[in-house]
Parts: C-alpha cells; sequence; structure tokens
C-alpha cells in the first residue's frame, strides 16, 4: 500500500505518518508513506499511490489536489483534525482503508 500525505511544505506531516505506519504494522500491514508539500503534488501523483490524504491544515487547497489526484483515478481526502496528531494511528488507517476499499 502506498499513501501519500499532502501538507504545507512535506515537513509536518512526520508524526501524522509515523502514527499510520504503527497502526499499519498493528494489523501486519507494511506500508510506504510519503508526506510532500503540495508544491509537488501534480508530478507525485503519477507515481502509483494508492490515495492521496490531505492534512487540515491546507483544506483551503483541497479542491486543487483532489483535482490532481481525479486526474490519476487515485482516492483522496482531507484528513480529519483529530486524526492528524500522535495518537490519531487508528482514525488515520481507517481513513485509508476506506479510500483503498479496504485493500
Amino acid at each position: 500500500m502506498k499513501v501519500l500525505f499532502v501538507c504545507s511544505g512535506g515537513m509536518s506531516s512526520t508524526i501524522a505518518v509515523n502514527a499510520l505506519k504503527k497502526e499499519a504494522a498493528k494489523h501486519g500491514e507494511d506500508i510506504e508513506v510519503l508526506a510532500i508539500g503540495t508544491q509537488a503534488v501534480d508530478d507525485e501523483v503519477k507515481k502509483g499511490w494508492n490515495c492521496v490524504m490531505v492534512a487540515p491544515q491546507i483544506r483551503h487547497r483541497f479542491d486543487n489536489i483532489k483535482a490532481a489526484a481525479d486526474a490519476q483515478n487515485i482516492p483522496c481526502a482531507l484528513i480529519e483534525p483529530m486524526a492528524y496528531s500522535p495518537l490519531g494511528g487508528p482514525k488515520l488507517y481507517t481513513q485509508m482503508k476506506g479510500l483503498t476499499g479496504g485493500n
């Protein structure tokens, strides 16, 4: 599973990325998660990601990010603010599974 996180500069998502990886490991899954800034979205969505998850602090840019993901047939969603934390792993995992059809 390849999950693309989009945040303002690609750095602030580290805590959420680690929480998601830890939760996936609890379920026996080894996932690849990359956090990028909004400026890299158009190029990165072309690289075979299973879903795109957008940080809550850039919700004002969500429509543009979703359009880029839609153009590549990649499911895309805004992360719930409560899930964007060190304790948000279970919510992030559930959201990721929902986006990818449980695959």
